[in-house]
């Protein structure tokens, strides 16, 4: 059998620590605006290419697979009511999230003077309907769409749960995959408000992602009734299979980038192959959970979100270095994506290490209650 569920999930935690990994690798693979090199040769986007193709191994798909196990996880032990379940929800990644959206508002006129746009920039930050939007839909940074998209994606966990009985609805995600796919071609294809079709778009996203509740749930009571060892070994195979073929689904994609220097539209097997590609890695990452896991994954796991949340902040400060001095101009696309990772990626575990470390702010990424609640769980606190 299994490890108990009760014991600590190395391999999971393994999967979390590469997966943050993988999302500074997509991130810092792209030029200063965030498109694949055009200006230089295809020679030259290559690599910076290759290694994003390699970085979205993981993403936020699997985080949202991450957070639905656990979710999974939490129901199957506590079995919490549906208001309860929700509120601790809430207070987990809606509370960090407006610290964020609030902190990258302001942080963002760094690059956007920087860059000459900050004008501009500050006009947007005086609309009413640009707040609304970054509250709403995480806009006011790149990746915070994560946190009010999987909140939405939670409230459904009652649905989710009929997976846990009937794991065989796992295999729903590519019906809502593609469903989502289907609407979200339409509205792409309509000629309305762009800020409008983000809310269309971003409602079909979170009804299409309770997929992957399905698929997290599915999985989560397979290996709590308990996967022998050698059924594990049968589905890390099989995984490993599914993870490349869906990596090879992906080519013609990451192909058009270095040939166009631009980002095409996901279509076809390139959108199932990368949107796919969480559960088969989660899979094979579970397949080979009778392996000598080290203690160290859990050690770094638990600053993952931390890593998340705050990388895009030294991702925009070497921008901003490397711009003004000019350095970015004397040296080649690989050279660039090679330093900038050298530099974001430890320096993101390293600040998210300082915020656990700092009782006033560690709960801005999951490590610590809100000062608000100190007096409810600390007993000095209390009068």
């Amino acid at each position: 059998m299994n490890a108990q569920p009760g014991s600590r999930l190395h391999w999971f935690d393994a999967n979390r620590v590469c997966a943050a990994i993988g999302v500074v690798l997509i991130h810092v693979t792209v030029d200063f605006a965030g498109r694949p090199f055009p200006d230089a040769t295809e020679g030259a986007r290559v690599f910076p290419v290759l290694l994003r193709s390699i970085g979205e191994f993981s993403g936020s798909e699997m985080f949202f697979f991450f957070s639905l196990f656990l979710m999974a996880m939490r129901v199957d032990r506590k079995r919490p009511g549906y208001r309860e379940a929700i509120f601790v929800q809430a207070e987990r990644l809606l509370i960090p999230f407006a610290f964020w959206t609030v902190f990258y508002a302001i942080f963002r006129l760094l690059k956007a003077d920087t860059f000459g746009y900050a004008p501009q920039y500050l006009e947007q930050l005086g609309e009413l309907r640009t707040w609304i939007a970054y509250f709403l839909l995480g806009k006011g940074q790149y990746h915070l769409h994560f946190l009010p998209t999987l909140f939405a994606i939670f409230l459904f966990f009652p649905v989710m749960r009929i997976a846990m009985r009937y794991p065989i609805l796992g295999v729903m995600l590519f019906a809502t995959l593609g469903a989502m796919d289907h609407v979200q071609r339409f509205l792409w294809s309509i000629d309305i408000d762009p800020l409008t079709r983000d809310y269309y778009v971003r409602i079909t996203k979170v009804w299409g992602y309770v997929g992957y509740g399905f698929a997290a749930f599915a999985i989560y009571s397979l290996w709590r009734d308990g996967i022998p060892r050698g059924e594990s070994k049968l589905i890390r195979r099989g995984a490993f299979y599914f993870a490349s073929m869906a990596y090879i689904a992906t080519v013609p994609f990451f192909g058009g980038a270095i040939l166009t220097g631009d980002w095409g539209v996901r279509t076809g097997w390139d959108y199932y192959g990368h949107l796919l590609m969480p559960l088969f890695i989660f899979c094979l990452f579970m397949g080979g959970q009778f392996g000598k896991w080290s203690p160290a994954w859990s050690d770094k796991a638990k600053y993952t979100f931390g890593v998340y949340l705050v990388h895009p902040i030294f991702i925009d400060l070497f921008d901003v270095f490397m711009f003004r001095t000019g350095l970015s101009g004397l040296i080649s696309p690989t050279v660039l994506v090679l330093l900038r990772l050298a530099f974001v990626l430890p320096a993101s575990f390293g600040l998210s290490m300082l915020l656990e470390r700092t009782r006033s702010l560690a709960w801005t990424i999951g490590l610590g209650p809100a000062p608000w609640t100190w007096s409810r769980v600390d007993p000095a606190k209390q009068g």
